[in-house]
C-alpha cells in the first residue's frame, strides 16, 4: 500500500486551488414510524477533504449521508452548504455514490456521455480524460453492466465526477470489492480530496478509514459520539463507544 495511503490531514490552505465547501448541521432529527434514526446532530466542517462517517450497523451513517444530499427529509434541524439552506441549487454542486452502482443499459463511454450532455459539456477528451481517471479508458467500448462489480464502481464514480462537483459523498462505495478495486478507488478519491473537493465517505471499516481520513464523524445510536481528527480519534478515543468499536466489541 502507498505512503500517501496515511490519514489526509488536510489544512485549509492544502486543500487545492479549490477549498471545497463548509458544511454546517444543527440540530438534525430523523424519525421513521416513531422511530428516531438520528438524534440531535450537530457537526460542521469548514474545507476540502475526506471526512469519514463511520460507526456500528444501524447507526444512522447512510440516512445521515441521504440527509445531506436532500434525499431524506429532516424531522426538524437544518442543514447548509456554505451557509445556504439545502435547495436543488446546492444540490447541482454534489455528487453522491451508492453502494450498489447504477448504471445505464449503454457502454461505459455512454454512460458518461450522458452526464456530459445533460451538462452541456459533452467532450469526447473529457469523457476520456474521466475513464482514464478511473482506469476504465480501455473498457470504454464495453457495456457498463457487464463489467465487474468494481470497474462498475468506478464507473460510477467517473459519471459522479463528470459532474465537476464541490462535494463528493461516497455511501461504502468499496463495500464488497477485491482489494486491488478498494486500493484504486481509494487512490481516485484521495486525489480528488488533494483538488479541493469536500469529501464525505461512509465506510464500516476501520483500516480505510484510517488509510483515507483527515477527520472521523463516529456515530453511534444516531447520535454524534466523536467528531475530531483522524489521528486523535485513532490514537486517543474519548468515548467507550468509540474505544468498544475500534476494539471490534459490540456497543454497549
Amino acid at each position: 500500500m502507498r505512503d500517501d495511503y496515511t490519514a489526509l490531514n488536510l489544512a485549509p490552505d492544502e486543500a487545492g486551488a479549490n477549498t471545497g465547501v463548509s458544511l454546517q448541521v444543527s440540530g438534525l432529527n430523523i424519525c421513521c414510524e416513531k422511530i428516531k434514526i438520528l438524534r440531535d446532530v450537530s457537526m460542521k466542517i469548514d474545507y476540502g477533504g475526506v471526512t469519514v462517517i463511520m460507526g456500528p450497523n444501524g447507526a444512522g451513517k447512510s440516512v445521515l449521508l441521504r440527509a445531506l444530499h436532500g434525499l431524506v427529509a429532516p424531522t426538524s434541524g437544518d442543514i447548509r452548504w456554505d451557509g445556504q439552506a439545502l435547495s436543488p441549487a446546492t444540490r447541482m454542486k454534489q455528487a453522491l455514490v451508492f453502494q450498489k452502482p447504477v448504471l445505464l443499459r449503454r457502454t461505459a463511454a455512454a454512460n458518461i456521455d450522458f452526464v456530459l450532455r445533460n451538462r452541456k459539456s459533452a467532450d469526447p477528451r473529457r469523457r476520456d480524460e474521466l475513464l482514464a481517471q478511473v482506469g476504465l479508458l480501455d473498457k470504454a467500448g464495453q457495456p457498463g453492466r457487464l463489467l465487474s462489480g468494481g470497474e462498475q464502481q468506478r464507473l460510477a464514480l467517473a459519471r459522479a465526477l463528470a459532474t465537476d462537483p464541490e462535494v463528493l459523498l461516497l455511501d461504502e462505495p468499496t463495500a464488497s470489492l477485491d482489494p486491488a478495486s478498494e486500493a484504486m478507488i481509494e487512490r481516485i478519491v484521495l486525489d480528488v480530496a488533494r483538488a479541493g473537493v469536500t469529501t464525505l465517505f461512509v465506510t464500516h471499516s476501520i483500516a480505510q478509514a484510517r488509510r483515507i481520513a483527515s477527520d472521523i464523524v463516529f456515530l453511534s445510536r444516531g447520535r454524534i459520539a466523536e467528531h475530531q481528527a483522524a489521528s486523535e480519534f485513532f490514537d486517543n478515543p474519548s468515548t467507550l463507544e468509540a474505544r468498544q468499536f475500534l476494539a471490534g466489541h459490540l456497543p454497549c
